[in-house]
């Protein structure tokens, strides 16, 4: 067992923004279950939104976010986070963030949802030169110890103590080192979850494949309230190709002109089709875009739709979107000549851990940010580029609530260490396979962008069995990443399942043709443990 001040774990924006907080006066821990930049963080493209343009206002950013939130949104939450973006961004400037500029001033882009040009970004790859700042930073601070290739497998709470005493706390988690193949205790006097989300629940997502739900599927099993999770946020725009998975084309491409229409060949070919569903045409919100999107593939019986954007300057394109046109390009489509072949993937998980202002969750010493977290600022459908700024804004609010009641946290007790004395190696790890290919499936074609009572029903009947049958083999053999993973997916499914039956209308992401309507009053679906 090691024990520390503050352990996180997840090594993405949220993470790092905390360490880099608590490290000014605590020794933090940063867990990752991969890399350093095998998260989310990394694979975002589009940028950051916050108020930095004349003509410009928080309110504008507030009202944008709750409209595109469908009324969901805690308002105070929304507030929050839109007057600490300022900020927010400044400092990644102050640590070496190379946001692009245009006449001596940041260079803002606007994408769907936004009524204003407020998105922050370097090129088109964001995500990579934020994370590649923050690690670079949290690796020069002498109080900030980082450990790849760490899994977390279950939070460490009072039933796992030497001596229980009833305590509804948490004082680290049990990781397994895969470098190792052992399982470590870590404990610490408070915790915080940055996992990211549940995007490989689907079969089609443009998440890394570490977004299994980790900490979500974690907080739920030690007592934490989870909220809206039947809010899953489909990104409209991933490259369709059969060799190469998950490449998103950014919103930004929409934003700067591009068109979405119906390819050569069925009724309506070469026509844009957004105009007839919202009179945003392609800036409306992404949930109108997707389901858009979905209802054409599945009205003409399409594999995809093509977005357009080769009637702009090729230069224009090449230097908004450098990374996006090579990328294509190495595939043989040219972006400025040719349109690309898109359809929707599973992109954001707007629901999560239920927590406060400051990142506290249910459960004393245990914060969850980012992500992983429902905070009350995406509500039912998240706005474009508001996800990285929750990370860095709740990050750096987690930390200062910990260091301002340092005092209030007790150093960890005795805790029992990880049990294998009962478990044998696996020989059948063909049913973690088989059941993950199973899980993704299920959800993809029952819990999608489209949803009825009666495919809610047939995929909850299959998760029961499938969690009946992990559970089982979970006991009976040595953890392995692909179980843990499995384990957690499956909960986050189930998860996600019990918030979609419970809604009775549609609103956001959550589209059921069974209730086709909105109610009129907006309700969080927050689920209790038993």
């Amino acid at each position: 067992m090691s024990t520390g001040d503050v352990i996180i774990i997840g090594s993405g924006a949220a993470g790092l923004t905390a360490a880099l907080v608590l490290a000014e006066r605590c020794r933090v821990t940063v867990l990752a279950k991969g890399r350093l930049d095998g998260g989310s963080t990394a694979w975002a493209q589009g940028g950051i939104a916050a108020v930095l343009d004349q003509g410009d206002t928080f309110e504008d950013h507030v009202r944008d976010t709750m409209i595109a939130g469908c009324g969901l949104n805690r308002r105070e939450t929304v507030e929050y986070v839109v007057e600490h973006a300022p900020d927010a961004i400044a400092r990644l400037a102050e640590i070496g963030v190379p946001f692009n500029e245009e006449a001596g001033s940041l260079h803002l882009t606007r994408e769907g949802g936004h009524s204003h040009r407020r998105i922050v970004h370097v090129d088109d790859a964001t995500g990579a030169a934020v994370q590649q700042a923050l690690i670079k930073a949290a690796v020069a601070h002498p109080n900030i110890t980082l450990k790849p290739d760490m899994v977390a497998i279950d939070l460490v709470t009072d039933r796992h103590r030497a001596h229980p005493k009833g305590d509804r706390r948490v004082w680290g988690v049990y990781a397994l080192n895969t470098g190792s193949g052992k399982v470590e205790c870590l404990t610490a006097r408070a915790t915080i979850l940055a996992t990211g989300g549940a995007g490989r629940t689907y079969l089609f997502s443009t998440a890394p494949r570490g977004a299994t739900g980790d900490g979500i599927a974690m907080a739920w099993r030690a007592g934490c309230r989870v909220s809206n999770m039947e809010f899953m946020q489909f990104h409209p725009t991933c490259l369709y190709n059969l060799e190469v998975k998950n490449f998103l084309i950014t919103e930004a491409v929409r934003g700067e002109g591009g068109h979405l229409k119906i390819p050569p060949g069925y009724p309506g070919g070469g026509e844009r089709f957004m105009p007839r569903f919202d009179p945003r045409e392609e800036l409306a919100p992404r949930d109108v875009v997707a389901r858009a999107i979905d209802h054409e593939i599945k009205r003409l019986g399409l594999d995809y739709v093509h977005l357009d954007i080769s009637h702009k300057d090729p230069e224009f394109v090449r230097g908004h979107f450098p990374n996006i046109y090579e990328r294509l390009l190495g595939l043989g489509i040219d972006m400025t000549r040719e349109p690309i072949p898109v359809v929707p993937a599973q992109h954001y998980t707007c629901g999560g851990v239920l927590v406060d202002l400051t990142g506290r969750t249910d459960l004393a010493g245990l914060y969850a940010v980012g992500e992983c977290s429902e905070s009350g600022l995406h509500g039912a459908n998240r706005l474009a580029s508001n996800s990285l700024l929750e990370c860095f804004v709740f990050g750096d609010a987690a930390a200062r609530d910990i260091l301002d009641r340092w005092d209030e946290f007790a150093q960890p007790p005795e805790v029992r260490a990880w049990d294998e004395s009962r478990v044998a190696d696996s020989d059948e790890d063909v049913v973690i396979k088989q059941n993950w290919t199973e899980l993704r499936r299920f959800m993809w074609n029952y819990v999608g962008i489209v949803r009825t009572n009666k495919r809610l029903e047939r995929a909850a009947h299959r998760i029961k069995l499938l969690k009946n049958e992990v559970n089982e083999y979970y006991g009976n053999f040595r953890v392995t990443s692909d179980l843990i993973e499995l384990r957690n997916l499956l909960q986050a499914a189930d998860l996600i399942v019990k918030s979609a039956r419970a809604r009775r209308e549609s609103r956001g992401l959550h589209y059921n043709q069974d209730y086709p309507q909105s109610q009129p009053a907006a309700r969080e679906t927050i689920l209790v443990p038993n």
